[in-house]
């Protein structure tokens, strides 16, 4: 029996594909870029953003810097809340509070964004501690973002601690 669940937030709780996309199409479209098949940006859902716009579509470091501000600049809020909670959600993370299950969440969004979004939702009662990215990308990559949250369950039996919903 797992004491500990880390969960992913985009694509797991959350189906944020309308509000990252038009983030995306927005940032993107500062640089003269647009996109005809919305469906080409939801591999921007998980990733960082730095290494999405770098890898997909060549920006070199400074461009994907701006990028990120123009994303972040329609994505504080609009974008966030452009989002929906996945049908059974509540139930689930309730029935896992209840059985005395410790709840993290465990995102590559930044902290800021993850902290409204389950607020915004009524997420944020069943979670413990969040683990997410910082804006000043101390903390980026999903690796790292990992660590914090095994830090944060306070854990060392990593047999007793199951991650859902990342690639």
């Amino acid at each position: 029996m797992y004491k500990t669940v880390l969960f992913d937030l985009d694509g797991t709780l959350t189906d944020p594909g309308i509000g990252i996309t038009n983030s995306v199409m927005y940032a993107l479209a500062k640089f003269g870029v647009t996109v005809a098949d919305r469906s080409e940006l939801y591999r921007f859902i998980g990733p960082p953003l730095i290494d999405s716009f770098t890898g997909f579509y060549g920006f070199d470091h400074e461009k994907c810097v701006l990028a990120v501000e123009y994303y972040r600049e329609y994505f504080k809020d609009t974008g966030i809340f452009e989002n929906k909670v996945y049908d059974g959600v509540h139930e689930m993370l309730g029935t896992l509070k209840d059985r005395g299950i410790k709840l993290l969440l465990a995102t590559s969004k930044p902290d800021v964004f993850a902290v409204r979004i389950l607020e915004h939702f009524g997420l944020d009662v069943y979670f413990d501690h969040v683990a997410a990215a910082t804006l000043d990308g101390r903390i980026n990559h999903k690796d790292d973002v990992i660590r914090l949250a095994l830090t944060l369950a306070g854990t060392e039996d990593k047999s007793e601690i199951l991650m859902i919903g990342d690639r």
